[in-house]
């Protein structure tokens, strides 16, 4: 790169930089080395190829905390993509679908903060602690964690499991379907989708579609027939939402809590089975939020944030960003670049709120006390059920996704003993197998309802996308 007195040549873009693949298997499986090789090379900003785009990825954390304080001067919204409105972004790019969501995540614009202000006020009555909504909520996400480890502990006291496909992924799953108020139209399907979407699989786009009819249904459904529940709400702040615009929230709730807060309470048992220690101590403390915080720190969920597009020519770090080049925040990477510039006070640094998992700024998660409880209260079960939970496979043996978004499992192999003074209730014979000859057949259990059942009796293979 040719340095000058002024910066860097007006001629270097971020097309004509030689770039490093991002996605492979030693991103999938050792995330930290290529941000670290990528830091050495090129500094604070490092120009890599997103699946044969070239794209500009943050690993620091003073320029990631610039760019989203600075909301107006790098903005969301791919509409903003020079090389994209030029035509050189191949019509067939997986990670397409995502960026082109028209939902509070990816749109940037004026009109963000109106939905940003509706999101907040249809989540209110299942994130504010003194809302009766969120009591009922918090009592159902514990009841149906104690379910999934009933059903567990019915095949053993002590044993091994996959925690991913029986606990971490069906929990919020559950948690969502209540949200969305969701009835029959909400399929497994869709939550399967929504996983090939955000590890940008080859059929993304197809996936895309199917997931939008899906909440455009639900849509339709919640505006006919409205009730006490996030779209329900969503319509009552946001009156001239389509059913189709409603779609698209609900995609982004749907992801939000069933994929990330799945990967969050997975990621949570990785970080206190085999982490520094700082987790375990939280926990061991009764400090769970803190538990969390670590693991937000050390493990976050979202790898690496949709892109912002500078409106004019910014310098940053060592590199000037051209107007319109896409620019990825990689979380945990600049979290790692936060614990290097604490130096001898390391400990202060972990255990402060200072991440970025949430994001920051103007455009931070709305939905973040909500995934923070479904993540407590989920660790608080395990831990009080389960004398023993530790990894079945070496640490570095584990199966992580392959996806430009998020840092998730899986699956998650763990060996597990119940605590001694556990009862096991017996076994729920269902209502099908105890009617009589000729006996009316019960109600159809909700398709959410019968996911949970069969992702832990092994029916429905969670990963089989």
């Amino acid at each position: 790169m040719e340095r000058g007195s002024g910066g860097y040549s007006p001629y270097i873009t971020l097309e004509s930089l030689t770039t490093e693949p991002l996605l492979g298997r030693e991103y999938q499986d050792h995330p930290e080395a290529v941000h670290e090789r990528l830091r050495s090379r090129h500094g604070a900003v490092a120009p890599v190829d997103l699946l044969g785009v070239p794209v500009w990825l943050v690993l620091g954390y003073q320029e990631a905390l610039h760019i989203l304080q600075n909301d107006a001067m790098w903005p969301k919204g791919i509409q903003h993509w020079r090389a994209r409105n030029e035509g050189r972004v191949p019509a067939d790019w997986p990670v397409a679908p995502a960026l082109e969501a028209d939902n509070t995540m990816a749109r940037g614009g004026a009109g963000h903060s109106r939905y940003r202000g509706a999101w907040d006020a249809a989540l209110k009555p299942f994130q504010d602690p003194g809302h009766p909504q969120t009591r009922r909520l918090k009592d159902n996400i514990r009841r149906t964690a104690n379910e999934l480890v009933v059903l567990l502990a019915q095949e053993g006291r002590s044993g091994t499991a996959d925690l991913a496909a029986r606990f971490s992924r069906p929990l919020p799953l559950m948690v969502a379907g209540e949200l969305l108020g969701a009835s029959g139209s909400q399929s497994e399907r869709t939550l399967m989708d929504i996983w090939r979407i955000l590890d940008a699989g080859p059929d993304s786009a197809v996936a895309s579609a199917r997931v939008h009819t899906a909440m455009a249904a639900l849509a339709e459904e919640k505006r006919q027939r409205p009730g006490e529940d996030f779209p329900s709400y969503l319509l009552a702040a946001h009156p001239r939402l389509t059913s189709s615009d409603l779609a698209h929230e609900l995609t982004m709730l749907m992801g939000m809590i069933s994929d990330h807060a799945g990967i969050l309470i997975a990621n949570a048992v990785v970080e206190i089975i085999t982490g520094d220690g700082r987790a375990r101590a939280s926990l061991s403390a009764g400090m769970i939020r803190e538990t969390v915080n670590h693991v937000v720190l050390r493990k976050p969920p979202l790898a690496n944030f949709m892109p912002r597009f500078p409106l004019r020519d910014q310098r940053l770090g060592g590199y000037v960003i051209r107007a319109g080049e896409p620019v990825w925040i990689a979380t945990a990477a600049t979290h790692a670049d936060l614990r290097s510039a604490a130096g001898a006070s390391p400990d202060r640094a972990t255990s402060t709120r200072a991440h970025l998992s949430w994001g920051a700024g103007p455009r931070q998660c709305p939905a973040r006390e909500l995934a923070t409880t479904i993540t407590t209260l989920a660790l608080e079960c395990l831990f009080e059920h389960f004398a023993l939970l530790e990894l079945a496979v070496p640490a570095d043996q584990l199966p992580w996704r392959s996806s430009p978004f998020v840092r998730g499992l899986r699956s998650l192999p763990i060996r597990y003993e119940l605590r001694a003074d556990y009862e096991i209730p017996a076994p729920d014979r269902s209502a099908a197998d105890e009617r009589a000859p000729g006996e009316e057949r019960p109600a159809e259990a909700s398709t959410l309802r019968r996911l949970l059942a069969g992702t832990v009796t092994g029916k429905v293979d969670p990963y089989s996308f």
